[in-house]
C-alpha cells in the first residue's frame, strides 16, 4: 500500500511541477494534455497507461475497458480484452450476450495498480481492448468457427487474451485456437457446474458442454484440470462422477466454505507445475448474492474474497465471464485480478 501511495505522490508531484511551468493557473486546465503528462511520468512512453479519475472524469470518453486504448488486432500487444457477446448457448436465462459492454461500462471504476499485491500491469505490460469478436447471434456454430478464427490470430501475435463473455459455450473455440498452439493446457475452472454433458435437448455445443468436447477433441491435460465451486442438485446421484473419471481434480463448494483458498491454490499451482494454463471463471462460481447477474444461478457459493485470483500465476490466462447488469463490476475487478498475475508483470 504505501508503494501504491508512493508512485501516485510521486506522479502528483511531477504534474503539479509541469502545471507550473505551464502557467496553467491562469488558464483552464486541458484534461488531455494532463493526461499525456500522467501517462509519460507515470510509466514511460512504451506502454498504455489508463488515465486516472483523479485527472479524468470516469464518466468521459468511450468505455473502453479500463479506458485503455483501443486498437483492431492484438499485434504489438502482450495481453487484450477481447469481448464475445454471446448468450445462443444459454439453457436458462438470456442477456449474457450484454456482458462485454456491461463490463468496460464498469471497468471505469478500475486503477493502475493492485493495492493488496503491489503489481503494477500497465508499467509492465503492453495491454489494449481489442473490441468484441463479430458474432452471429443466429447461429451458435457458425459464432464457434468466428471465435476461433479470432483467437488463432490473437495467439499467432504472441498475446494473451482476456475474454469477457457471453455463455459458456465460448471456452470449446477458444481452447480449440489455444489448444493449436500449445498442444493441451491445464485448466482452473471456477463454475457452479462442472459444462461436461454430452449433449443438452439434442445439442453437442452450449453452455454446458464445452469441457466434454474439450476432452474429446485432446485439447486439455487432465491430470492438470481443476474444477472449483460446483454445487447444486444434479441430474444423477454424482453428478461430478464423469470429472474424476478423466482425472480432473473437483472441488466442490462445501469443501470451500468458511475458509480461505489459500492453501486450495497452493495446492492447484503445484497441480498446474509449469505448463501452460486456462483460467476459466464462470460469475455463477459467485454465489448469487454477490453476482446475480447470470443465466443459472445457485445458492451457496464462493465469495468475491475468496475468488481473488492472485498468485495463481498460470503461464497461460485467458479467463471468461457469463455475466449482466451490476454483476458487470465483480467481472470487470476479476479481470483486472487476471491481468495482475500475468508473466512478466512488476511488483512493487
Amino acid at each position: 500500500m504505501f508503494a501504491f501511495c508512493r508512485s501516485l505522490n510521486l506522479t502528483r508531484t511531477v504534474i503539479s511541477q509541469c502545471c507550473a511551468a505551464a502557467d496553467v493557473s491562469s488558464q483552464p486546465l486541458q484534461a488531455s494534455a494532463l493526461c499525456r503528462s500522467y501517462v509519460r511520468k507515470f510509466s514511460g512512453s512504451r506502454y498504455n497507461v489508463p488515465p486516472s479519475a483523479e485527472f479524468v472524469s470516469r464518466v468521459s470518453g468511450i468505455p473502453t475497458m479500463a479506458k485503455l486504448p483501443y486498437q483492431e488486432t492484438a499485434d504489438g500487444l502482450d495481453a487484450a480484452f477481447v469481448g464475445v457477446p454471446i448468450d445462443t448457448g444459454t439453457s436458462n436465462r438470456p442477456g449474457a450476450r450484454f456482458g462485454p459492454r456491461q463490463i468496460r461500462g464498469e471497468s471505469a471504476m478500475l486503477r493502475a495498480c493492485n493495492s493488496a499485491t503491489k503489481a503494477a500491469p500497465y508499467e509492465s505490460l503492453m495491454v489494449a481492448d481489442i473490441g468484441d469478436v463479430n458474432v452471429n447471434v443466429f447461429d451458435l456454430k457458425d459464432t464457434c468457427r468466428r471465435i476461433r478464427e479470432t483467437y488463432r490470430k490473437i495467439m499467432s501475435a504472441g498475446c494473451i487474451p482476456l475474454t469477457m463473455g457471453g455463455d459458456h459455450t465460448i471456452t470449446y473455440p477458444i481452447l480449440q485456437a489455444v489448444g493449436e498452439k500449445h498442444g493441451p493446457v491445464g485448466l482452473i475452472h471456477v463454475d457452479a457446474h462442472a459444462d461436461t454433458s454430452d449433449m443438452i435437448l439434442g445439442e453437442k455445443i452450449g453452455h454446458g458442454t464445452p469441457f466434454k468436447r474439450c476432452v474429446d477433441e485432446g485439447l486439455l491435460d487432465c491430470k492438470r484440470v481443476v474444477q472449483i465451486g460446483l454445487r447444486g442438485p444434479g441430474y444423477s446421484a454424482d453428478p461430478f462422477e464423469w470429472s474424476r473419471a478423466q482425472g480432473f481434480r473437483v472441488v466442490q463448494a462445501y469443501e470451500c466454505w468458511f475458509k480461505s483458498l489459500a492453501p486450495l491454490m497452493a495446492e492447484v499451482r503445484a497441480q498446474m507445475g509449469s505448463g501452460p494454463v486456462y483460467l476459466s471463471f464462470d460469475i455463477d462460481g459467485l454465489d448469487p448474492a454477490y453476482a446475480p447477474g447470470t443465466g443459472t444461478p445457485e445458492i451457496a457459493g464462493l465469495t468475491p474474497s475468496q475468488v481473488n485470483p492472485a498468485g495463481l500465476n498460470p503461464s497461460h490466462l485467458s479467463p471468461d465471464f457469463s455475466l449482466t447488469g451490476n454483476t458487470a463490476l465483480t467481472g470487470a475487478n476479476l479481470l483486472f485480478e487476471m491481468l495482475c498475475v500475468l508473466p512478466n508483470v512488476k511488483y512493487y
